[in-house]
């Protein structure tokens, strides 16, 4: 009687294979479901914040700066959770940790609507940072990352591309949702959104990676006495290399200017005669410009990779 969990257990797990098996490479679907995961984080992004900063200033008793300044501190402890949900997410794989990431954003976005001053907004802040920004975004982009290998610039760029689409329509629906039922009732219809959506990806769709369905990495069998072992660097290797540190400024410096200026997009042009949802348009001009960089630079990835894949110090100077 014991072992009847395992077999049902080991049951479905070969009725799952045999399922995404019959529909051949299950990479590019993986794809699809990662940005659909990926548009969701939109909630929690600055993209979908902004328009719910002058509603929030309106009913409570903060100013501009001590609301800003909580969103700096959500941010900052966010991020630092980062490299926890990483390690996580190679501990347990995308279908579990995305179902509780999933589980967990919508609770964090539904507590925003009872936030009441400064100590709320920053624990709020933080909560929908953390897991909807950072975590999220981190399990859809990862997942696509784990299927491919000679096109993952492709493919990482179609999951950014469509994601940021998506992602870019959230300003003006939250905007009229906002101007329907109130701030406090969105964040609770956004929780609702990101549960529907989030959670049936990633109990039914999502899938660790190929070979636990007994696919492979770009949906080719490996060439007979090729190396079976995945290109990369390990943490340490990257983290001795200039590169590394290089793109993570670069990566920094790009966000904090973004994010401070898409934080306030909705109130400053405001100030110049544009309705909330004229303002909230305006991410999508942004996001077109978005999508062609993320495409173009996708299929320049995979086709200027360095020529050698042996760890550093073969093509990268090392530090000493």
């Amino acid at each position: 009687m014991k072992d009847a969990p395992l077999l049902s257990t080991a049951r479905l797990r070969d009725r799952r294979r045999r399922c995404a098996n019959r529909n051949g490479f299950s990479g590019w679907r993986i794809v699809v479901f990662a940005a659909l995961g990926l548009a969701m984080t939109a909630p929690g992004q600055t993209v979908g914040v902004s328009v719910f900063v002058d509603p929030m200033l309106a009913d409570l008793e903060v100013t501009r700066s001590q609301l800003s300044g909580a969103y700096l501190v959500g941010t900052l402890l966010g991020a630092l959770t980062l490299p926890v949900t990483g390690r996580a997410l190679d501990r347990f794989g995308v279908r579990a940790l995305m179902t509780v990431v999933g589980a967990a954003f919508g609770l964090a976005l539904a507590a925003m609507a009872g936030v009441a001053g400064v100590i709320t907004l920053a624990l709020g802040f933080t909560g929908i940072r953390m897991l909807g920004q950072g975590a999220l975004s981190l399990v859809s982009t990862t997942s696509v990352a784990l299927w491919f290998n000679r096109r993952r610039g492709l493919a990482l760029g179609l999951c950014t591309a469509v994601g940021a689409a998506l992602m870019s329509l959230a300003p003006v629906g939250l905007t009229r949702v906002i101007h329907a039922v109130g701030w406090q009732a969105t964040w609770v219809l956004a929780a609702a959104a990101v549960w529907l959506i989030v959670l049936p990806i990633a109990r039914l769709g999502m899938h660790d990676d190929p070979a636990s369905i007994g696919q492979q990495v770009d949906g080719v069998q490996p060439q007979p006495g090729a190396s079976q072992e995945a290109e990369g660097w390990t943490r340490a290797e990257a983290l001795r290399t200039p590169m590394f540190w290089a793109i993570t400024l670069a990566v920094a410096v790009s966000g904090m200017i973004g994010t401070g200026l898409m934080f306030h997009q909705i109130s400053l042009l405001g100030e110049h005669g544009l309705t909330p949802v004229q303002a909230a348009a305006n991410f999508l001009p942004q996001t077109a410009a978005t999508i062609t960089a993320t495409l173009a630079m996708g299929w320049l990835v995979d086709r200027l990779r360095p020529g050698c894949s042996c760890p550093p110090p073969c093509w990268v100077w090392r530090l000493p």
